[in-house]
């Protein structure tokens, strides 16, 4: 569980939350654009290319989401307290939970283990279902005769596969399939060339190579993989069962323009479908796809398109309305980069100044990681009233003791602890433990002498809340200035013991 919670509160986990949560309105929009196509156009091959784009852009969507956020911090000097705790970062802990802290910004951490689960889960069967289908290249296995081995070698030449192609009788499938890219083979069921006459056995083994020839078997990789990664998304599924069943009428088509009769290869796939003892189908098939589907394709081509189109269409837009809207929920971060105004520019100077210098020792990463973000003033004012009011002691009340305190603290640093160099006193390690742990109760000045090379301060706090008691901050003054700095040795030099 420890490794959980570290896990959620990295920027990471938060990145790829996000990433996850637009995925959902990306893929919606994609699949609507697809449907689009799919009721606009009925050759195969604009399909199935339509098809191959919305899976590739799905994942291209997702992995440019990831990089635009993926939070750019700027490494501040001594952003770091003492034992790692922020110290007044800990009222924050005993106040209410108000809407900030139960948006979407505290969801999107969490979907990305059970995201990287699920996606583990998805390639172990990805991986075992490919060394069950490799197995089927050595496993009851043996060659086909001479006559057919001659006979795919002159379909080769005249499908144009230039690859060498091996024809195989296997015991342990029921329809022909193709298998592998760079050493393809096509594998027939045991006693299917008895079965079939000699012009469906050319037209099932015509398919095969125009699925070679295209290059589907790593298309079809690629395909596993990207639903392996996008299992939760049903646009992906629905993708996906487009790719395949467009895959089958490409090849359909390659195979009918090369003999020239739809109506002798519908024959050819009736009968196999009829020799056909099982729908276990582990690799490209002839038998892919809705078969009766395909067969009316082709004695029908002027009615292939689904009625169902225009609905699925209107569906998968208004799911990417609704994914939408539901994000417009969470803060700013479902915009997009191109809207987001950085906060660098001179409109932004105010806001810059509050999450640079005025909070840079109490805000936290995941709180810096959020602001940055936004892209309104509106949000970012709200963000700031929020950020004061987890560390108000008294939630609800007008006065705020923490904010008030907070920057009597920075005036204070900014007073007594400017640098003979100019430097701002907030900025120096004597004002960064006094903004984070406030007044010592004691300390200790040793001017430089004999025995002291160097002027040094001793700061005693005798208690500090959620550290210990006792602890001593030592500043060491190397320059003879003034510039007191932090002792070496522990990074704040911070040690919890007894009163010496």
């Amino acid at each position: 569980m420890r490794f959980l919670e570290q896990f959620i509160e990295a920027p990471l986990a938060e990145t790829f939350g996000w990433a996850l949560l637009h995925s959902l309105w990306e893929g919606s929009i994609i699949s609507a654009v697809l449907a689009g196509v799919l009721l606009v156009f009925r050759s195969p091959r604009i399909r199935y290319a339509a098809a191959c784009s919305a899976m590739f852009a799905l994942a291209g969507g997702f992995a440019l989401t990831v990089v635009l956020h993926t939070p750019a911090y700027v490494p501040h000097p001594l952003n770091i307290s003492p034992n790692g705790f922020h110290t007044w970062n800990l009222l924050s802990d005993q106040s209410v939970s108000d809407s900030w802290n139960l948006n979407l910004s505290a969801i999107a951490p969490w979907l990305s283990p059970f995201w990287m689960t699920g996606v583990f889960v998805f390639c172990l069967l990805r991986i075992a279902s490919w060394a069950s289908v490799r197995e089927l290249r050595s496993r009851g296995v043996c060659c086909a005769s001479e006559f057919w081995q001659s006979k795919l070698a002159q379909l080769s030449s005249r499908m144009e596969v230039t690859r060498p192609v091996q024809l195989l009788e296997s015991c342990l499938i029921d329809v022909p399939l193709a298998l592998g890219h760079l050493r393809p083979i096509i594998l027939f069921p045991i006693g299917l060339f008895s079965g079939l006459s000699v012009i469906q056995i050319e037209i099932i083994l015509m398919h095969e190579l125009a699925h070679l020839r295209r290059h589907d078997y790593l298309v079809n990789a690629v395909q596993r993989l990207i639903e392996s990664f996008f299992f939760y998304h049903p646009a992906t599924w629905w993708i996906s069962s487009v790719m395949s069943n467009e895959r089958e009428h490409c090849c359909d088509d390659v195979v009918v323009s090369t003999i020239g009769n739809a109506h002798e290869y519908a024959l050819a796939l009736i009968a196999l479908e009829e020799n056909r003892f099982s729908s276990r189908e582990p690799a490209l098939a002839v038998t892919g796809g809705n078969l009766m589907k395909r067969i009316h394709r082709l004695l029908h081509p002027s009615r292939s398109i689904s009625a169902l189109a225009p609905l699925v269409a209107v569906a998968i837009l208004i799911a990417a309305a609704v994914s939408m809207a539901g994000l417009h929920l969470g803060p700013s971060k479902q915009l997009s980069a191109a809207t987001k105004v950085p906060l660098s520019t001179s409109a932004k100077s105010s806001y810059s100044k509050w999450i640079d210098e005025d909070v840079v020792y109490i805000v936290d990463d995941a709180e810096r990681a959020a602001f940055v973000s936004l892209a309104s003033d509106e949000e970012r004012d709200h963000f700031i009233a929020q950020f004061w009011e987890r560390r108000n002691p008294t939630p609800g009340s007008p006065q705020n003791a923490f904010k008030e305190e907070h920057y009597r603290r920075i005036a204070y640093a900014d007073k007594h602890f400017q640098t003979p160099s100019g430097a701002l006193g907030w900025r120096t390690d004597r004002g960064h433990m006094y903004i984070v742990f406030g007044p010592p109760d004691a300390i200790e000045s040793h001017a430089k002498g004999r025995q002291k090379p160097f002027s040094t301060e001793i700061w005693l706090y005798r208690h500090v809340e959620g550290i210990g008691d006792n602890g001593f901050i030592t500043f060491i003054d190397r320059t003879g200035r003034g510039d007191f700095r932090l002792a070496p040795g522990n990074p704040l030099n911070f040690a919890i013991g007894e009163n010496s």
